[in-house]
């Protein structure tokens, strides 16, 4: 199993759940985050000053999927997230260890 996590842009997210679900996905964490990576964030005018906005808005998506979804599910996002512009995003493949359905008590593949 591994924890994918993926930070994209916020309008974005409903094109990524779409495909993800087509793909058969039953969960996802969705998490409003603000942050920067190369785009070092921008500068903006509001009521004629001029300001800097340090850290952009973001979505973190957390999914944990079977090993032999993985690849999938990469590309899925990546070819939904994709707008060719600096800041559309990073994914983050994370081994996982275990995983537990706490109402059920089933674990691991079976808890997805």
């Amino acid at each position: 199993m591994k924890l994918i996590t993926t930070i994209i842009k916020p309008f974005k997210l409903e094109d990524i759940r779409e495909v993800l679900s087509g793909l058969g996905v039953q969960g996802l964490t969705i998490t409003e985050v603000k942050g920067f990576g190369r785009q070092r964030g921008h500068a903006e005018l509001y009521r004629g000053a001029e300001y800097s906005v340090n850290f952009l808005p973001k979505i973190k998506i957390d999914i944990a999927v079977a090993d032999e979804l993985v690849e999938e599910v990469i590309h899925a996002i990546q070819q939904s997230a994709f707008t060719g512009k600096v800041g559309d995003g990073k994914i983050f493949v994370i081994e996982l260890q275990q995983a537990i359905r706490i109402r059920t008590g089933e674990t691991n593949d079976a808890a997805l």
